[in-house]
This record gives structure tokens, C-alpha cells and sequence, in this order.
């Protein structure tokens, strides 16, 4: 085990990073010098994704759902390192009901607002949405330590309002109260999570990683982790007269929300 960071050494926690984009966020982060905290629900796959790490990696057990684990991930972190700059909330979930034979039309038909089943939207928003700000209530104590902290959302720009009210968006037809909108729902919070913290200097932000080739949408997607990790890790790095309360993308720039 590594020694315990010095102060002149960032700390950034990544949740859901054993995998897919979190991980790269990672890969990326420890790379450029910080001290990353792999943050997995599974404290196995965190250790074997940690060791693939070239850097200061450490894994923490933390499932955003669960409120003892997020408790015990803040006192680990305050005791074992002593402080927290980055926070990237990456966890998340696109279904519990999706069946591996599915495609995604028929997934679509199954959650329209009429009728999905209300815990399908529960458990994917659990994690999407109530998770990620159950996380930001127990790290900002940390946070506010930190010379200068940065907040990092991975949303989507399936959540984007203003993109779903555009009958040309191609995305449009998948637009519904599931993962899409759990995304809309964290646009949200990146807003009220910027107001709440501008005259702290701390920046919040979302981003979207585009469609991304990850178990979280079956490997279909056209992106490289390396192209979907790419917004995350430049937000996160952002110095202190970086903006806050945006929503960004690699290559589109700002994006409405």
C-alpha cells in the first residue's frame, strides 16, 4: 500500500470505476499524478481494477445506493488520505429490466410513460439520480477542505430537454422516464449543486461521454472508452477560474440543457 498521499497531491474519487469509462476516467487521472480512488460496489473488482492502474490507485468499496457504504467510504477517505478534490460521479445503471434479446425499440416500447413499470424507474433513478446526490452530501465536507474542488457528473445527452423538444433530434424516440430522464434529473442537480457552491470557488459540472462502448449499453455503442472518458478528465482538471454549472461534450462543445 502506498504511502498516504502528501498535501501537494490531488485526491479524486471516481464511483462505478472498475469498468468501462470510470475506469478510464482512472487510468487517466492517476496518470497525470492524482491519487485515484477506485470507487466500486464490489470491493473485489475495484482491487483487480485498481491493479491495472499505472499510478497511485486504491479501491473503496462504495455502492451509491447503500448509505452505510457511502458513510464508511467518507471516513476511509478522511483517515487513510486526509482529502478529496475531485468527485466524479460516474455510477450508473440503464435498466434492470432489459433482457439481453431485446432490442432497444422494444425496450423503448416497454417503458413509454403509459407503461413502465414504476419500479423499473425507482431502481435505475436510485442510482442515477438519489445516488449521486446521497455521494455529493457525504464528500462535500471533504470537498470544502480542498484548495480548489471540482464536481464532475457523467450525464448523458439522452437528458438534454431541449435536444428531446427538437421533433428532428434522432434521439427523440427513446426520450422516456427511465434512464433518459434519471439523466435530465442529474442535469438538474448539476444545476442546484452549482448554485448551492458558487461562492465557494467549487466547480460543478456535467458532462456526457457520447455513446460509449460499455456494459451499460451492451457494447453497442460507437465511442472508445478513451473518446468517452476524454470530457470527464478534462473537467476534472479544470483549474479554479474554470466555469461551473456547464454541460459539455469532447467534440460538440456545450450543450443545452
Amino acid at each position: 500500500m502506498p504511502d498516504r498521499p502528501g498535501n501537494d497531491k490531488e485526491v479524486a474519487l471516481i464511483t462505478g470505476a472498475n469498468q468501462g469509462i470510470g475506469l478510464q476516467i482512472a487510468k487517466e487521472l492517476a496518470a497525470r499524478g492524482l491519487t485515484v480512488l477506485v470507487g466500486s460496489r464490489n470491493l473485489e473488482r475495484g482491487l483487480a481494477a485498481a491493479e491495472t492502474i499505472d499510478g497511485d490507485a486504491h479501491a473503496v468499496q462504495l455502492d451509491v445506493t447503500d448509505a452505510a457504504s457511502i458513510a464508511a467510504a467518507a471516513s476511509r477517505i478522511r483517515n487513510e488520505f486526509g482529502r478529496l478534490d475531485v468527485l466524479i460521479n460516474n455510477a450508473a445503471i440503464s435498466s434492470t429490466s432489459m433482457r439481453p434479446d431485446m432490442t432497444m425499440e422494444e425496450y423503448t416500447r416497454t417503458t413509454r410513460p403509459s407503461v413502465v413499470s414504476l419500479d423499473e424507474v425507482r431502481a435505475v433513478w436510485e442510482t442515477n439520480v438519489f445516488g449521486v446526490l446521497a455521494v455529493y452530501q457525504a464528500m462535500l465536507p471533504l470537498l470544502r477542505e480542498a484548495p480548489h474542488a471540482r464536481i464532475v457528473n457523467v450525464s448523458s445527452g439522452l437528458g438534454s430537454l431541449t435536444a428531446n423538444s427538437d421533433p428532428n433530434s434522432p434521439f427523440r424516440p427513446i426520450f422516456g422516464p427511465v434512464y433518459p430522464a434519471s439523466k435530465t434529473a442529474l442535469n438538474a442537480m448539476t444545476v442546484a449543486m452549482a448554485i448551492e457552491l458558487e461562492s465557494t470557488g467549487i466547480r460543478v459540472n456535467a458532462v456526457t461521454p457520447g455513446y460509449t462502448k460499455t456494459n451499460l449499453n451492451n457494447y453497442t455503442g460507437t465511442e472508445t472508452v478513451e473518446e468517452g472518458a476524454a470530457e470527464a478528465v478534462r473537467v476534472a482538471l479544470l483549474g479554479p477560474d474554470g466555469p461551473t454549472g456547464t454541460f459539455t461534450h469532447a467534440k460538440l462543445g456545450r450543450l443545452p440543457w
